[in-house]
């Protein structure tokens, strides 16, 4: 069994003992498990083998039995058992945005609902709103979240896709005679969403890569299998199609490949003005003759363009800015000084104060902003004022040890209560580096209310950076009824900075509000909200939101030192 494998299994344990009501501390155990397990960055099987599972952070005695079980002989009775006593259909309305634990919980034993059909009709014929807690609103609320479901595409987000496909890319690049490789489509334009993948290869020959590529463990069905095409699909129903294509086509092929089709549309037009037809082979002149093109930027050159990176490639005005010389000089990950969210042992993260501090070190950081959820939050560990300022005493302590080659700031990922108000005073807030405001409760709130209070907390004077805008879960959760275009008007007027959260199932802001707040001059905040040390590893999400978003690295706060940023947080 894979990593995926086996989170998969501790995610629905968890969904099944939150239906059961199970203790809040047992339900987190088995998410944080999954979650480490997928973030593990090597394969569990070599962990356990290795004996090295209680290594993993989250994973003490009793789940690193389990992993044993799974590991020798595929199977694990306590999961076994927990199936059996709530049935698949009650887990699956997990799926429906806004439909918790305890609402599945409720629909089945007090309507008998054990499916999502099962719940539309009960939501449709009015029986959901006489139940305890329910309503109209609340009913309408879960017909709602059920179309929501049904409008997704099966898609994965970033993160997974950029997973798997590296898990392709890794032995296909050690094959002899492969010169180079690379994702295309949606993946190489770094959209929040992937469905298919798409992998390109320029080899000497053919025939060896093809080889690897199907003998690989991740194919689980050879759909198609040619001299220089095949298309296999994974364990987790995700078709990947490879193309090997020679070194000297390399530039046309990934360029076609990578997309859009709204881009490459526009781009062949522009190729037949002057005077060549653009196809993934080749750039032809009118007299047959080919203009053959082993980099992409050569594709672009013969067009009399300077190259386009891939992340804006969507047809919203980059020909046209690159015909007239005014495309962005795009922020790029290595900008980044520093992160601006990730959490620790004091709130809802698997690691120290010291450890994280390391990790951000490794990552290449300079500085990290803590910031731990407060109390009032509920669902979490959360700083109360004296735990604050007894972090705050602890961050002294790991600078001290840190010896001045990273730093660690004090901040606070502060609550924004249903009236606006947060959830700390102002004058606790006022003794930190930074703070970073939130809205993660009420999210269905009507429009005007949501909004109030996004609007509230960026006119505070103490909150720098305003998190997770919308709160969406990218194929989970729908967003706020948020009026965005109010929240990045107030955002420049005050000062305050906005969030691209960098976590894929955030990506909030999202790429077309990233680039609105651009042209307003809005201060753009990456984070990673790293939960683990392996977290900070997901800004590279969040720059490429960025870059698609057109972001140069003078928007984004990070890439300033951290004598800027404080100065910058301090200004009056």
């Amino acid at each position: 069994m894979d990593n995926r494998d086996v989170a998969a299994i501790f995610a629905r344990m968890a969904d099944i003992l939150a239906i059961q009501g199970e203790s809040y501390h047992r339900v987190m155990a088995y998410r944080r498990a999954a979650e480490n397990i997928v973030a593990l960055g090597r394969p569990l099987e070599e962990v356990w083998q290795a004996g090295e599972l209680e290594a993993i952070p989250g994973i003490g005695k009793t789940l690193a039995a389990k992993i044993d079980e799974l590991m020798r002989t595929g199977r694990l009775a306590a999961y076994e058992k927990l199936q059996a006593q709530v049935p698949a259909g009650v887990v699956a309305l997990l799926q429906v945005p806004d439909v918790g634990p305890r609402k599945a919980a409720l629909f089945w034993k007090e309507l008998g609902i054990t499916s999502i059909d099962e719940l539309e009709a009960a939501a449709r014929a009015g029986r959901l709103q006489a139940l305890p807690g329910m309503g109209a609103r609340s009913q309408q609320k879960v017909l709602d979240g059920i179309q929501a479901l049904r409008r997704r595409t099966g898609r994965m987000d970033l993160g997974t896709a950029w997973a798997l496909a590296q898990s392709f890319l890794a032995p296909l690049r050690d094959v002899a005679g492969v010169m180079r490789i690379a994702p295309a489509g949606s993946l190489r334009r770094m959209r929040e969403t992937v469905g298919d993948l798409d992998l390109l290869v320029a080899a000497t020959e053919p025939g060896p890569v093809m080889a690897r590529f199907r003998e690989l463990d991740q194919a689980a069905e050879l759909l198609l299998s040619g001299e220089t095409k095949a298309s296999i699909r994974t364990r987790e129903g995700v078709q990947v199609d490879l193309r090997v294509l020679s070194p000297a086509r390399w530039g046309t092929a990934l360029q076609y490949f990578t997309g859009s089709q709204a881009h490459n549309i526009h781009l062949r037009g522009l190729a037949l003005e002057r005077g060549f037809s653009l196809s993934e082979y080749a750039l032809r002149r009118e007299d047959g003759t080919e203009l053959l093109c082993a980099k992409e930027e050569e594709v672009y050159d013969a067009l009399g363009l300077p190259f386009i990176p891939p992340e804006l490639r969507e047809d919203r005005g980059e020909i046209e800015a690159a015909l007239e010389g005014r495309l962005p000089d795009l922020v790029a990950l290595d900008d980044l000084r520093g992160d601006f969210q990730f959490h620790t042992t004091w709130s809802d993260g698997a690691q120290s104060l010291l450890e994280m501090a390391r990790a951000a070190q490794a990552q290449g950081l300079e500085y990290a902003l803590v910031t731990d959820h407060t109390h009032g939050l509920g669902i979490v560990r959360g700083l109360t004022v004296e735990d604050v300022r007894s972090q705050r005493a602890e961050i002294d302590e790991v600078n001290r040890q840190m010896g001045g080659r990273f730093r660690l700031l004090a901040g606070v990922e502060v609550e924004v209560k249903a009236d606006g108000s947060l959830d700390l005073p102002d004058e606790v807030l006022a003794e930190l580096d930074l703070v970073v405001a939130a809205v993660h409760t009420g999210l269905r709130q009507e429009r005007e209310r949501v909004t109030g209070r996004a609007l509230a907390a960026i006119r505070n004077p103490h909150v720098d950076i305003l998190a997770h805008p919308t709160g969406r879960l990218i194929g989970q959760r729908e967003g706020a009824d948020l009026d965005v275009e109010a929240v990045l008007q107030a955002a420049a007027e005050s000062g305050t900075a906005l969030e691209i959260n960098a976590h894929p199932s955030r990506l909030d802001l999202n790429d077309v509000h990233v680039r609105r707040a651009v042209e307003l001059g809005v201060m753009l905040a990456i984070s990673s909200d790293a939960h683990n040390v392996d977290g900070f590893g997901l800004l590279r999400f969040g720059v490429a939101t960025a870059r698609r978003g057109w972001a140069t690295g003078a928007d984004v706060l990070n890439t300033r030192t951290v004598e800027e940023v404080l100065a910058w947080a301090h200004r009056s």
